[in-house]
């Protein structure tokens, strides 16, 4: 069994090499030598992130470390752990399908909500560990924030888009979520001045889309509620 079991980690490691080696090099190499620009950009890159797919964080980013591609600052060496990686993965596996089920993708959301605003925010803190505790405190709250307004955005265009009868659009929106996450980390490690330009834009029109999104929910859910009166009254 043991034999088995390693067998087994020694074929995951060669896979992750070879699919994300050439990525995971140039974040590693990225982070060794972050300044504080790029290390507040990383903060809000593993925050907003996290309101998004926060399993694909905590495991891309652990795993990433635990196979050396990627010099983790000293507050993420945590998530190398073999157990979290074990659960982070395990808990990835089932939201990439859940993910992707219209219906099933808005519970999923309403019960991991409560744990990706606060989760961001100890990613983005964990940036600066115990080495700036000021520091910490305001990656912290830029982490959570930044959670908190991807996570509304993302419960809202699901809301909206399982109004539709067809499975297409949860399973595109949920592939496009899981690329911009993992851009977000490339990008804010390569190019964190450009990253923050881009992080922008994307939290101001999400901003706006979810406001006009809430609008037509509202709607539609005045619809319904005159309808079912409608039908109460006939019956």
């Amino acid at each position: 069994m043991d034999h088995t079991l390693h067998t087994v980690w020694q074929q995951l490691t060669l896979w992750w090499q070879a699919a994300f080696g050439p990525v995971a090099g140039t974040l590693g190499s990225a982070t060794a030598h972050l300044d504080m620009t790029s290390l507040l950009a990383l903060a809000a890159a593993l925050g907003w992130a996290s309101g998004l797919r926060l399993y694909l964080v905590v495991f891309v980013v652990g795993l990433s470390g635990a196979l050396g591609l990627w010099a983790l600052p000293g507050g993420l060496q945590v998530l190398q752990h073999p157990a979290l990686l074990v659960v982070s993965g395990g808990l990835l596996f089932v939201e990439f399908f859940a993910d992707k089920i219209p219906g099933l993708d808005s519970l999923w959301d309403l019960l991991n909500s409560v744990l990706r605003v606060p989760a961001g925010a100890a990613l983005a803190a964990g940036v600066f560990g115990a080495d700036s505790a000021t520091m910490a405190l305001v990656a912290a709250l830029l982490g959570g924030t930044l959670a908190a307004s991807s996570q509304v955005a993302k419960t809202t265009t699901r809301a909206a888009i399982n109004t539709s009868p067809e499975p297409f659009s949860n399973v595109l929106a949920s592939l496009v979520e899981d690329g911009l996450v993992l851009g977000a980390l490339w990008l804010a490690t390569n190019h964190p001045l450009v990253f923050a330009g881009v992080l922008t834009v994307v939290v101001v029109l999400a901003a706006w889309i979810t406001w006009v999104l809430l609008s037509f929910l509202r709607a539609a859910w005045h619809r319904l509620s005159r309808l079912f009166s409608a039908s109460e009254k006939v019956a």
